[in-house]
């Protein structure tokens, strides 16, 4: 399961057309300046965009999902060193 934001949850488990079910709780997004900014830099789009299209969603989601398990490797790898 991957939780993609404050209301939509990605399910694998439950697989759909496209490999996911999408579950929808309600829309509540609240970003400062920054967070926009950081949105484009990241991502080439604002939460607007985000917000109203799914697929754009599921895209930036993934590569959240895949870049926060690459940086547990990489921690769990340090520890590996740090306590040789």
């Amino acid at each position: 399961m991957l939780r993609v934001n404050n209301w939509c949850t990605l399910n694998s488990e439950n697989k759909g057309k496209d490999g996911f079910i999408i579950s929808d709780t309600g829309l509540d997004l609240t970003y400062t300046s920054e967070m926009e900014k950081a949105m484009h830099q990241a991502h080439g789009m604002g939460y607007t965009e985000y917000a109203s299209d799914i697929d754009k969603m599921i895209e930036v989601e993934k590569k959240r999902e895949l870049s926060h398990q690459k940086n547990h490797q990489m921690i769990a790898e340090l520890n590996k060193q740090i306590h040789k």
